[in-house]
């Protein structure tokens, strides 16, 4: 069961120890931030740092002439990952023997949202999320296009993980975020998720909705929550709450809207990658889930990607609707946190992935070798090693 861990580029950069390590993991793939959102992220073993600070979403390496005379581009990284930061790891990888795949963090950009409010979701009070991209917008859809074409295709890469490619919402894991004083359900989270862009609007208008009067209702529907009557009922939640017509036109819009980013960006990979590329995506397998991990249709994302990666941090569940969905050899990857300290199982591995073999998972993700302590790394070795 093949096995890649996530990387950042300063796990290895100035740490001539880091690829061996990586490798003696037992991981056959190591999967490298090529562009990624802000951070703070622990270095245990580095010689030369403990704490590196991402101050903004950058991509780790120098960019190319397509994004000269745009509005919307791409920043470069600070002292944190300087230069070729992403191919300078990805040599010192592959050296070690291991394939490099990218690591692509596409909607979700702190500082595009900040020097670019505009392109920026607005939920049913006029509150924008600057962290995330409205990808409705003609020219965020653009903009994230090409970075993921650009992004995902670096010299000596076979292949790539898309990560944020769908929809954003309130969930942040801000700076100092203080957003958990009232718990808010499945449903309510896809309530404060809507976005009233004026793109979005029209885009409500179409599957005849009058913006103003839906946003009125999301209001409505939210103020039991913000008293504290939390009853997480799923979607069932929503449609109880906007009417299901309602909750149907408003699914539909945002459903469409990222099938057919999702279908831009990896016919864009495809077009500047070589034979054989692989692409897959993070996704949870219902469409109205936003994140990191956005919802998808796993039938449809499964004949248009290679595969997902598919988070387990819950248990396996989410694996079961991709199962038998894809074309032969579609990836189904689950992805395990190893790090203790980040709520990681990683003395449960073995048994984690076995379990999430036999739910239709054909390789594991893990989460992550850089941030994990050396007693972690030990029990990954060992978890693989008994695979």
């Amino acid at each position: 069961m093949k096995a890649s861990t996530f990387v950042y580029p300063w796990d290895v950069n100035g740490d001539p120890e880091a690829p061996a390590r990586i490798a003696a993991l037992g991981v056959r793939q190591a999967t490298l931030a090529a562009a990624y959102h802000s951070t703070r992220a622990l270095t245990p073993r580095h010689p030369r740092h403990r704490i590196v600070t991402a101050e903004h979403a950058a991509v780790l390496y120098p960019t190319d002439d397509r994004w000269k005379g745009r509005e919307l581009r791409p920043y470069p990284a600070g002292d944190w990952a300087p230069g070729d930061a992403y191919g300078e790891a990805a040599a010192a990888l592959a050296d070690a023997g291991l394939e490099v795949h990218t690591w692509v963090v596409l909607a979700h950009n702190s500082r595009l949202g900040a020097e670019h409010p505009d392109t920026s979701v607005v939920n049913a009070y006029g509150d924008r999320y600057p962290w995330a991209p409205c990808i409705a917008q003609p020219a965020t859809r653009a903009y994230l296009v090409d970075l993921a074409a650009e992004a995902a295709v670096r010299p000596g890469a076979r292949g790539t993980e898309l990560e944020s490619l769908g929809w954003y919402g309130l969930q942040h894991l801000h700076a100092h975020d203080k957003t958990g004083g009232v718990p808010l359900d499945d449903a309510g989270m896809y309530l404060m998720a809507l976005c009233f862009c004026p793109t979005c609007k029209e885009g409500y208008g179409d599957q005849g909705l009058d913006a103003d009067e839906l946003a009125a209702a999301v209001r409505a529907a939210l103020e039991p929550l913000w008293q504290g009557a939390v009853a997480d009922e799923g979607w069932a939640g929503v449609e109880k709450q906007l009417g299901e017509a309602n909750a149907a036109a408003t699914r539909a819009w945002r459903d469409e809207t990222a099938r057919t980013l999702q279908e831009s960006a990896v016919r864009a990979v495809r077009a500047a990658a070589p034979d054989g590329f692989q692409i897959l995506l993070h996704a949870d397998p219902v469409t109205y889930h936003v994140g990191a991990n956005p919802g998808v249709d796993p039938e449809h994302i499964l004949s248009v990607a290679d595969g997902v990666v598919v988070p387990c941090a819950g248990g396996p569940g989410l694996l079961t609707p991709f199962a038998g969905q894809g074309r032969t050899g579609s990836v189904i990857a689950a992805n395990f946190g190893v790090v203790s300290g980040m709520g990681g199982s990683p003395g449960t591995l073995a048994s984690d992935a076995a379990r999430a073999r036999e739910l239709g998972a054909t390789e594991i993700r893990l989460y992550h070798a850089g941030l994990a302590s050396d007693g972690d790394l030990v029990a990954v070795r060992e978890g693989l090693a008994a695979l």
